[in-house]
């Protein structure tokens, strides 16, 4: 059975526990990236990390682009949102589309 993972500072992982996600705790981004590196390995099929984390774990999340899994989500914590995930989506659209359909920029 695959598993669900949430990697981010304590205060914006912690309600992910009451619906039954694997919640991981990271200092900072060095912590965050050591901590998907270890979790892809065992059988998640989802990690969602906060956009702070995810930003300076940039490299151990390129690892995961092209695999099936796991996938690799960026989330607002509880700073807010910090554009990533939109930035990924444009960035996928425009790979997969050859164009940028989604936004006037």
């Amino acid at each position: 059975m695959y598993k669900i993972g949430v990697i981010g500072d304590k205060d914006s992982v912690l309600g992910f526990k009451a619906v039954g996600f694997d919640v991981f705790a990271a200092r900072d981004a060095a912590e965050a990236g050591k901590i998907l590196k270890e979790k892809a390995s065992q059988n998640y099929a989802v990690i969602y990390i906060t956009e702070r984390m995810a930003a300076g774990a940039a490299g151990a999340i390129d690892a995961y682009k092209e695999a099936m899994f796991p996938a690799v989500i960026p989330i607002p914590g509880n700073e807010g949102a910090l554009g990533l995930g939109m930035m990924n989506v444009k960035k996928s659209v425009e790979r997969a589309i050859g164009a940028d359909i989604l936004f006037d920029n």
